[in-house]
């Protein structure tokens, strides 16, 4: 088939790459220059004039993520070189917290809960009978139940150092407002998935170069072509195939955010027949009804700042006299970037970008004792969809010929760059061969 492609972030490179491995005819439609979506590489300037590569906000990876790492390696991207793979660890600037040692699955998961520093046994144990009791469960809880209920049996240290800045981070939801069965599916693959599915996988490259950019390349070796600065405006049904910009397609993939393809499907919409058109109207209905969490990240720079690891935990209370906003602190001068420059996450983040980049800075004075200048601060006020208890997420594909990928599509993982590649597989999958949509 034909496949046109709408939007080049890592949903719809991730469709491109294997639509054309299925024998397909991939075209990749760009509005902008550039490619990766809400992953990617963006410059920036360092208070010294040096420019720098920063990202549109701070990701990584887990080793759990056994789609996205199998689709690096097939376009020829080695993760080891990529990647820098750390052991879980969620360690504080004090040392305190948690740190997995390099051993098998679960074995590193039980000694890292019975090594932790500064948990007590009770700590401990609260937690090893929890993780049991999910086991036993086989990862499965009522739709309706938060993060926060699940864990209602847990020390307040073991909720504060491990569940809620897993939670936050996996999900960008607090734990009161997120889902426990998505929460819940991220841990059985990390704790007792593949090998190493806990690993931390911290980016050594931009996040344009760890896929999108490599993926352009491998399209273009294949007879795949990325159409950037094109936007796809105009997309009819026309008997069996589809016309987008005045060119005949098989089929469509609307990879963009969950805004842009309630839009063009809206659009679509219009010249549908009514069967498909119903089928759009409540698909778009379902989309509407998605909230969204935001995620800023600030970088800043100090000569010489240095963390004792690539990542951090930090002590992050939002609500403080003295805010503390950020989850994590990672040092970009241990991961390929310019020494001294660090990032600071904040996830499901709220307030002005001035407010929150003015706490992070005080945090990182009190926290790591970093006297740091800010680089730049990039706010993603739609980073995420907020994963709660019971969401219904709209589905892979609308019609014969009309498929959705993107993070927010339904799927068992959060919004994670997992969750997008593992959409853009379903998408195309879902692709048949071509139908007379004028009578479906």
């Amino acid at each position: 088939m034909k496949i046109a492609i709408i939007g080049a972030g890592w949903a719809g490179m991730a469709a491109a790459v294997e639509a054309t491995q299925a024998g397909h005819h991939a075209i990749v439609f760009e509005a902008s220059r550039a490619i990766g979506g809400r992953a990617r590489a963006l410059n920036g300037t360092l208070p010294d004039g040096t420019s720098v590569t920063l990202d549109n906000g701070q990701h990584i990876l887990i080793g759990a993520y056994v789609e996205t790492l199998n689709l690096m390696r097939r376009i020829g991207v080695q993760a080891e070189d990529a990647l820098l793979r750390l052991p879980m660890m969620l360690l504080f600037p004090d040392g305190q917290g948690l740190r997995f040692p390099a051993w098998p699955t679960p074995l590193d998961a039980l000694a890292g809960i019975a090594t932790a520093r500064g948990w007590s046994m009770t700590d401990k144990w609260s937690l090893l009978r929890a993780a049991t009791g999910w086991q036993r469960q086989r990862f499965q809880c009522d739709a309706s139940t938060s993060v926060a209920q699940l864990c209602d049996a847990l020390s307040p240290r073991v909720m504060a150092e491990l569940i809620e800045p897993l939670c936050v981070s996996a999900l960008n939801t607090p734990a009161d407002r997120a889902s426990a069965q998505v929460f819940l599916r991220v841990m059985k693959d990390a704790l007792f998935g593949v090998q190493g599915g806990s690993n931390l996988l911290l980016p050594r490259v931009d996040l344009s170069e760890l896929f999108p950019q490599a993926a352009v390349r491998w399209l273009d070796g294949h007879g795949a072509q990325v159409r950037l600065g094109t936007r796809a405006d105009s997309v009819l049904p026309q008997g069996a195939q589809w016309q987008v910009q005045g060119e005949a397609f098989d089929a469509v993939i609307i990879a963009t955010s969950a805004s842009e393809a309630v839009r063009a499907l809206e659009n679509i919409a219009q010249d549908a027949p009514a069967l498909i058109a119903n089928e759009i109207w409540q698909w778009t209905r379902i989309t509407r009804a998605l909230q969204f969490e935001a995620i800023t990240t600030v970088y800043a720079w100090g000569p010489g700042a240095t963390l004792p690891h690539p990542m951090l935990t930090l002590r992050s209370d939002s609500t403080a006299p003295t805010p503390a906003p950020a989850q994590f602190a990672f040092d970009r001068g241990q991961l390929g970037g310019p020494h001294g420059l660090l990032a600071f996450v904040v996830s499901a983040s709220a307030g002005e970008r001035e407010a929150l980049q003015a706490q992070v800075l005080r945090q990182a004075q009190v926290q790591l004792g970093l006297s740091l200048q800010a680089v730049q601060t990039v706010v993603e006020k739609r980073a995420t969809f907020a994963c709660t208890p019971g969401l219904q997420r709209p589905g892979p594909q609308i019609a014969p010929g009309l498929a959705v990928c993107g993070d927010y599509v339904a799927g068992p993982y959060p919004a994670t760059l997992e969750g997008a590649v593992r959409s853009a597989l379903a998408a195309v999958r879902a692709l048949g061969p071509g139908t007379d949509i004028t009578r479906a």
